[in-house]
């Protein structure tokens, strides 16, 4: 359940990563997220809550690498992929940094892990932020992150969530009934892969003036163009890789921020839509005007509504039941979808680290038990980034899906010029 970013830096002049890695910690103290971690609590039975790590040491999360892999395809996302699936302490806060030199034209990364119980993409960059160059909104972003504790005693947690789950009742059973019309007779996706802790990263880049070219075409929004691109990328990459993207669509779950209809900023608020990828058409037009009906019909039923929506219904879940649950739920999520893609929120404004401009930034979002590839895209200047995470046991190299994107792409711009 590892998410993360790798971001990239432009410096000015030569960084020196030590004193990349002392501005961090210095940050990293002053956000009072980071300094927490989760203790397990006997009431209410199998909950946990977060407190501050009395022995908290930034430098215990940061670490300085140079990259020295220069025959790799990607040097960063190989080195990158090695570190994201080794596993985060659980008696220290949840989150890990490698600063990262030695990429061309002396630019710098930052490769940024977080657990997903610490947050969601959403709170990622409300606590990530505060490792930046502060700007306006960073406070504000710091003191919002603060927030995400629960002040409520557990008497009254409890109460609280007694009457809360009167009043949801019909809605809970309105999702666990969608739940199971979803679930799909096949047991074996095409996307399907044993359980692995290995992992192979790639990084994209499409120019966002493409983007708008294609939706001033053919409508929808950027959302749904860049959903079309990667199901033509998905249909190319089962092609290459021997499979029949003819025989059914491929089902993503889409993620859906609740904080701003929800308020507050918990670790996690999250629904999602269930949204099929018709890789069975060759057609890249068709796959987009699909696309924006499959999403179309899941806004107009709402977040809160629909299978996609089990996020919602496992939050509502009493701790003791969702640690048994949960465990359940996630080697059964190849029976209701085939990846994930999400969608990592990013302000419009110019960020930087130490006066190094951030120029480029690929989120990675945890991949799914028997699950082979996930999908994390980020809007930021004039492109949208696309993280992709991998399975590595099932998926030898990323360059095959790597290069199926930048196909895809081509394809349909050519159909909106």
């Amino acid at each position: 359940m590892h998410m993360g970013a790798a971001v990239i830096f432009q410096p000015d002049e030569p960084a020196d990563p030590h004193r990349i890695a002392d501005l961090l910690a210095r940050r990293a103290r002053r956000i009072p997220r980071l300094r927490q971690r989760f203790r397990s609590s006997l009431f209410p039975p199998g909950g946990a809550t977060w407190v501050e790590d009395p022995e908290f040491d930034p430098r215990r999360h940061i670490h300085v690498h140079r990259l020295t892999g220069f025959y790799a395809d990607d040097p960063l996302a190989t080195h990158a992929a090695e570190w994201i699936e080794q596993p985060l302490p659980m008696d220290r806060p949840l989150w890990d940094v490698h600063v990262v030199t030695g990429l061309a034209e002396g630019r710098f990364a930052l490769l940024l892990k977080l657990h997903h119980a610490f947050t969601d993409g959403a709170g990622a960059f409300a606590v990530a932020a505060g490792l930046l160059d502060e700007l306006p909104i960073t406070r504000m972003l710091i003191e919002a992150a603060d927030r995400t504790a629960d002040p409520r005693s557990p008497l009254a947690a409890l109460r609280d969530g007694v009457v809360e789950a009167v009043r949801q009742a019909g809605e809970n059973a309105a999702i666990a009934s969608a739940v199971l019309r979803a679930a799909r007779p096949y047991p074996f996706s095409p996307l399907g892969a044993p359980d692995s802790a290995s992992r192979r990263l790639g990084f994209v880049r499409l120019p966002l003036a493409d983007i708008r070219t294609i939706r001033g075409t053919h409508g929808g929004t950027p959302n749904d163009v860049v959903l079309a691109v990667l199901a033509g990328a998905l249909r190319e990459w089962m092609i290459n890789r021997g499979q029949r993207p003819d025989a059914r669509t491929l089902r993503a779950l889409i993620p859906v921020s609740m904080r701003a209809r929800e308020g507050g900023l918990g670790a996690n608020q999250l629904s999602g839509y269930l949204c099929d990828l018709p890789v069975h058409l060759d057609d890249p037009v068709r796959r987009l005007r699909e696309i924006r009906w499959s999403m179309n019909r899941n806004k107009a039923a709402g977040p809160q509504r629909g299978a996609g929506a089990l996020p919602v219904l496992a939050d509502r879940l009493p701790p003791g039941l969702h640690r048994l649950a949960t465990k359940v739920a996630g080697k059964a999520a190849g029976v209701l979808f085939d990846t994930v893609i999400t969608n990592v929120p990013l302000p419009k404004l110019d960020l930087a680290l130490g006066g190094a401009r951030l120029c480029e930034i690929y989120p990675s979002v945890p991949l799914a038990p028997r699950h082979a590839v996930g999908v994390a895209t980020a809007t930021y200047a004039d492109h949208v980034h696309i993280g992709l995470q991998m399975n590595g046991d099932a998926v030898s190299d990323t360059g095959s899906l790597r290069d199926a994107v930048l196909k895809s792409a081509a394809a349909l711009y050519e159909r909106s010029i």
